[in-house]
């Protein structure tokens, strides 16, 4: 594709020497001929510095904000290279999201990843394919591509999205992060819908946010990107969020009134089941079975709820589509023989901890165990409050490895014990996770409730710099078959 046609978007770029370009990188270790390499400034490095390099291994055009180092390539020089990049990919990849698919934007401290999943369920209960991007990984069909970012650099969402028309997708919904949105990875494209789901203290310090004011501001920038947005009603940031929003807004809601109310909510189980129930009124009128776990289950259900009705999505497909939709990772149910449930669920921390048990402990199990470990070279006062946590809420904890890292498993066992040790709960210490897993089938009761918190969808242990294959689904069933 021609420079010139890459730049079109841009302002000021008019006067290039026209060349062909191969294709746009932004990092100078992939650089190679023909391509163009845009200069990002990040928190630990500035591409600027790298451009000479870039044009060594074959870059022919450097598109910065300042002048750089680029012998034999033509430099551009942009106001802001992030906008350049985004604007730049969607040229590049012939604009999937201007007519050839639909993006739905979720924004949120808590609930992006299930309400994605969910609006994913719908979407397709109503016949139309929708590829995922989000914290899980990217998803188009059955596969499943792992990516470093919630939201990925604007290259790779551009990528991503010609790769889902390509594949016949319809519709893509994709998380967007606070940090995406500041950092400008979801801009030059529109979304169909945003969606907020709540907001909470997260995310603050460091490279993250520098405080609570600008996370909230983060977050609201989807709010100008879409046409319509989808809100909790009942959410204390509601009015923040929809600073300088250009959307149309559209609400939902338990308890303040809403375009989408949901009332009577309830909980209903049985062996490898657990879900919710809750009545749907306004634009809506059903009763939804969700068939995940957990009150705070009913405000992302009604948020995907909101989000295909505005999509024109019939009613049939949303109940259908809740009914079985199943998320990777969060309060995931896997099969086994008894008259007990096992779950999955990326709770990694001690709120996580608190927010599963305690729905959990909602469905009066006969016991609730958790099996839990915490990651090495981390922050001690996690593990603490882990141990803690459970040993509070758990009727039984069996405590493990997770990702040790370059951390002896004993040493951070050792840690969570000093968090138990203020509980009066009730301990099995398994070092191997593989062989506490066992335990924990082996010695299942009927209606027990057995969770395994901690690594939900990773499919691998990092121990001593090494990521071993390690899927607690494969696990569960190689036990199960005698083959553990």
């Amino acid at each position: 594709m021609k420079l010139s046609r890459l730049l079109e978007p841009l302002q000021g770029t008019e006067a290039v020497q026209d060349v062909e370009i191969t294709d746009i990188v932004y990092d100078s270790r992939k650089a190679k001929p023909g391509c163009a390499f845009v200069c990002m400034r990040g928190s630990a490095s500035d591409g600027h510095k790298y451009a000479a390099g870039a044009v060594k291994a074959g870059a022919v055009a450097v598109i910065a904000e300042e002048p750089v180092e680029a012998p034999g390539a033509q430099v551009v020089l942009v106001p802001d290279t992030r906008k350049a990049l985004a604007l730049m990919s969607a040229v590049f990849f012939g604009r999937p999201a201007e007519g050839e698919i639909r993006v739905i934007g979720v924004t949120g401290t808590k609930g992006k990843t299930t309400t994605a999943y969910m609006i994913r369920s719908i979407l397709e209960s109503a016949g139309y394919k929708t590829g995922i991007i989000g914290t899980i990984g990217v998803l188009i069909g059955e596969e499943l591509m792992e990516t470093e970012n919630t939201t990925p650099m604007s290259y790779d969402i551009q990528m991503y999205l010609r790769r889902m028309v390509d594949a016949g997708c319809a519709y893509c919904v994709m998380e967007a992060s606070s940090i995406g949105l500041r950092d400008l990875r979801v801009y030059g494209f529109p979304f169909a819908v945003g969606v907020f789901t709540n907001f909470s203290e997260d995310h603050i310090g460091g490279v993250e946010h520098k405080d609570m004011q600008e996370y909230l501001e983060s977050k609201a920038k989807l709010f100008s990107l879409c046409k319509i947005g989808v809100l909790n009603r009942d959410d204390p940031n509601f009015t923040g969020i929809l600073q300088n929003h250009t959307c149309h807004v559209k609400t939902y809601g338990l308890e303040q009134p809403a375009d989408l109310q949901g009332s009577n909510c309830r909980h209903f189980s049985k062996p490898g089941f657990l879900g919710i129930a809750f009545e749907v009124s306004g634009e809506e009128s059903f009763t939804a079975e969700v068939d995940i776990p957990g009150r705070f289950n009913a405000y992302n259900a009604l948020a995907a709820i909101g989000a295909c009705h505005e999509l024109g999505i019939p009613a049939e497909a949303m109940k259908q589509g809740l009914s079985t939709v199943k998320v990777k990772g969060r309060v995931e149910p896997v099969p086994v023989p008894g008259n007990y449930t096992v779950l999955l669920d990326y709770a990694h921390n001690g709120v996580g901890m608190e927010n599963i048990l305690t729905t959990l402990r909602e469905y009066q199990p006969k016991r609730l165990i958790c099996l839990f470990g915490a990651g090495g070279n981390r922050p001690k006062v996690r593990r603490y409050e882990m141990g803690e946590v459970a040993g509070r809420l758990a009727d039984l904890s069996v405590i493990t490895a997770d990702n040790s890292r370059y951390e002896n498993v004993e040493d951070i066992l050792a840690d969570i014990k000093v968090g138990m040790a203020k509980t009066k709960g009730r301990y099995v210490e398994i070092p191997d996770r593989r062989e506490a897993i066992r335990w924990c089938l082996e010695n299942a009761q009927e209606g027990d409730v057995i969770v395994l918190a901690g690594k939900g969808h990773e499919t691998y242990q990092e121990i001593q710099g090494e990521k071993r294959p390690f899927d607690e689904r494969v696990v569960i069933r190689e036990i199960l078959e005698g083959k553990g």
